[in-house]
C-alpha cells in the first residue's frame, strides 16, 4: 500500500508532501490546477516516461519518491532476487526517481541503483492506474481479452501458447527457408563446390596472413641478417672476441686472487658467469644463423601461399581470418544441397509437431476462457444493478479464428457484447453503451477483477466522466465498497463529481495558488488535506460553481451524510 508521495519540482509543483492511508481517498480541483501534474509525478515513481519538460522551470532536476509498506517487499521478492537487491522482510520500500533539465533520469529502490526498466516492472506490481481515457480502450479486443484473462488467471496458459507459437512459427521459418536454399540452380552448387574445393586446398586457419607475412619479412631480409649474425659472432668470439678477452681477465685476477685475500674472488665469478651468459648468447646466434640458412625456393613458396589467401579472402569479401568461418558455411551449404530430401522431410516433421502442440496448448485455452467467459459475465451481471445498469447486460464472445491469424495470444477472437435495454439485440460494447456507461463498465469490470489482483493500490482518473446525480453517487459508493474489500486496499480517485467525493475517507484539494511563497513567486500547485469544514466547502464548490451557497452547503451535508440526492448540478 501507497503511504507516502512527496514532489519536488515537477512541472508547478515546487513541494508537495502526502501521506496515504487505506479505502477510497479522493482527489478535486478545479480544471487546470494541477491533478495531472500530480498523476504524472506519481508515475515518475512507477516507470512512466519522462522528459525535461516535467522539471519546473529554473530548477535542476525534479524529484519524485513513493514509500510503500513494507508488506509489498515479500510479494516482489522474486524480482528483487532476480536482480539482486537486497531489502530486508517488512522494511519499507522507497522508489525514488529524479529528471535533470537535460531529461536524463535515474530511479532507485532504497537507494539502490536500478533500470527505469526494472522500476517499471515493480510498478506495474505495486499500482493499477486507470486513465480518464481509458474507458474507450475497454472497446479495444485486446483489452477485452486481457481482461478476461486476468480475470481467469489464465497468465500461465497465456505465456506456454505464446512460446509454443515462437516455437511453431520458428519451424516454419527453418523449413521455408531450407526449401528456397534447396532450390538452388546446378550452376550455384557447381560454384559452391569449386569454392570449397578451393578453400579445402587452401585450408585457412585463423592468424595464418600475419604469420605468413611475418615470415615473408624474415625471409626477404635473410641476407642481410646473416651478414648482421656473422658479424655479431665474429665480436663475440673472434681473436680478440669477448669470449678470449673474458676468459683473459679472469685469469689475471685468478694469478693476484690469493695475495688479495680472496677480495677479487667476487670479479672472478662475475666474469665466470659472463662467460657462461656469453656461451649460451653465441648457441642462440648459432640458432638463428642455422635457422637463416633457409631453402632458396621457401621465399617463393610463402609469397605463393600469402597471396592466394588474401586473393581468396578478397573473392569471398571477408578477412583472411574470417575465411575458416565461410569455409564452414559453404560445406553446411552444400551438405544441405546433397541431403534436401532427408533434411527438408525432418523440417517439415517439426513444424507438424510444433503445430500440434501449439494446438492442444490452444485448445485447453480456449476452454479456460469459456469457463472463465461464463464466471466473468455472472460476477459484472452482480456488479450492474448497483451502477443504475440494472436493465444491462454484458456477454463475453468468444469465437474460433482463422489458421491465418492464430497467434500468440491462442486461437479465439474475444469481445464483449453488451445491451443496455431489455429485449434489445446485443452489439459491441464500444457501439452499443455511452460513453458514462462505458465508465460505469469498466468499473464493475475492476471490482470484478479485484479480487483477482494482487494490487493493493489503484487510481482512478475521471473514470466518472459523463455521468452524474444518482448514477455518480452509485459509482462513489461502489467505489468506496472496492476499497474497502480488504484492510489494506486503497484506492485514488480524480473526480470532478461531488458524489464520488463526498463518498471519499480522505478528501485532497489540488489548487494553484501565488503568494510569493514559493521559491520563483510564480504560481505553483498545492495540495490540501481537507478537515471536515474544508471538505464541506469543497463539495458545495463542485456542486454550485466557483461561489459556494447555503444551498449548496445544505446538499454537500446530505451527500456526506449519504442521505437524499442533492438537486443541484456539478459545474466543476
Amino acid at each position: 500500500m501507497l503511504l507516502q508521495l512527496s514532489i519536488r519540482d515537477v512541472v508547478l509543483i515546487d513541494r508537495v508532501d502526502l501521506t496515504f492511508g487505506p479505502g477510497l481517498s479522493a482527489l478535486t480541483g478545479e480544471t487546470g490546477a494541477g491533478k495531472s501534474i500530480l498523476l504524472d509525478a506519481f508515475g515518475l515513481t512507477l516507470g512512466a516516461r519522462s522528459d525535461s519538460g516535467l522539471v519546473r522551470t529554473g530548477t535542476e532536476r525534479a524529484s519524485v519518491t513513493a514509500t510503500f509498506d513494507g508488506a509489498v517487499v515479500d510479494d516482489l521478492r522474486v524480482i528483487f532476487d532476480a536482480h539482486d537487491i537486497e531489502l530486508e522482510p517488512g522494511e519499507d520500500m522507497i522508489l525514488r526517481r529524479t529528471v535533470g533539465k537535460d531529461g536524463r533520469s535515474r530511479a532507485f529502490v532504497n537507494d539502490q541503483s536500478i533500470s527505469i526498466g526494472l522500476l517499471r516492472q515493480i510498478g506495474d506490481a505495486l499500482v493499477e492506474i486507470h486513465g480518464q481515457f481509458e474507458r474507450f480502450s475497454l472497446a479495444d479486443p485486446i483489452v477485452q481479452r486481457d481482461a478476461l484473462d486476468a480475470f481467469g488467471n489464465l497468465k500461465a496458459q497465456k505465456d506456454k501458447v505464446a512460446r509454443l507459437y515462437r516455437v511453431w512459427r520458428e519451424a516454419q521459418d527453418a523449413r521455408d527457408t531450407a526449401i528456397g536454399s534447396l532450390s538452388a540452380s546446378q550452376a550455384e552448387a557447381v560454384e559452391l563446390r569449386n569454392a570449397l574445393d578451393e578453400l579445402d586446398a587452401l585450408n585457412p586457419q585463423a592468424g595464418e596472413e600475419a604469420e605468413l607475412t611475418s615470415r615473408r619479412l624474415l625471409l626477404q631480409n635473410a641476407s642481410r641478417l646473416v651478414e648482421t649474425l656473422n658479424s655479431a659472432s665474429d665480436a663475440l668470439t673472434g681473436d680478440p672476441g669477448a669470449e678470449t678477452l673474458l676468459q683473459r681477465a679472469a685469469r689475471v685476477l685468478e694469478r693476484d686472487n690469493e695475495i688479495s685475500g680472496g677480495r677479487l674472488t667476487p670479479v672472478i665469478s662475475a666474469l665466470d658467469k659472463a662467460n657462461a651468459e656469453l656461451a649460451e648468447a653465441v648457441q642462440e646466434l648459432n640458432t638463428v644463423a642455422h635457422a637463416m640458412d633457409a631453402d632458396p625456393g621457401e621465399l617463393d613458396t610463402v609469397e605463393e601461399g600469402l597471396f592466394a589467401l588474401l586473393a581468396t579472402a578478397r573473392r569471398h569479401g571477408v578477412t583472411s581470418d574470417d575465411l575458416p568461418r565461410v569455409h564452414l558455411e559453404i560445406a553446411t551449404r552444400l551438405d544441405a544441397i546433397d541431403d534436401r530430401d532427408g533434411h527438408l522431410e525432418a523440417l517439415t516433421k517439426a513444424v507438424e509437431e510444433a503445430r500440434r502442440d501449439y494446438c492442444e496448448a490452444g485448445e485447453a485455452l480456449s476452454r479456460a476462457r469459456k469457463k472463465a467467459a461464463t464466471a466473468l459475465d455472472k460476477g459484472i451481471a452482480a456488479e450492474l444493478p448497483p451502477l443504475k445498469l440494472e436493465n444491462a447486460a454484458l456477454t463475453t464472445r468468444i469465437d474460433r479464428l482463422d489458421e491465418n491469424t492464430w497467434a500468440e495470444h491462442g486461437l479465439d477472437s474475444i469481445s464483449f457484447e453488451v445491451s443496455t435495454n431489455p429485449g434489445s439485440t446485443p452489439g459491441p460494447l464500444g457501439k452499443i453503451a455511452s460513453g458514462g456507461e462505458l465508465s460505469r463498465f469498466m468499473l464493475a469490470l475492476k471490482v470484478v477483477l479485484a479480487g483477482t489482483s494482487g494490487t493493493n493500490t489503484i487510481v482512478f482518473d475521471e473514470v466518472d466522466t459523463g455521468i452524474g446525480g444518482a448514477t455518480a453517487a452509485a459509482v462513489g459508493k461502489r467505489l468506496a465498497e472496492l476499497a474497502n474489500t480488504r484492510p489494506d486496499q486503497q484506492i485514488l480517485v480524480v473526480t470532478h463529481s461531488p458524489q464520488v467525493a463526498a463518498s471519499a475517507r480522505e478528501h485532497l484539494r489540488v489548487q494553484k495558488v501565488s503568494d510569493g511563497k514559493s521559491r520563483d513567486g510564480n504560481t505553483k500547485t498545492d495540495v490540501l488535506r481537507l478537515d471536515p469544514e474544508e471538505r464541506r466547502e469543497e463539495i458545495a464548490r463542485m456542486l454550485a460553481g466557483a461561489k459556494s451557497t447555503d444551498e449548496a452547503r445544505a446538499a454537500a451535508d446530505r451527500l456526506m451524510r449519504g442521505e437524499d440526492e442533492p438537486t443541484l448540478q456539478a459545474s466543476a
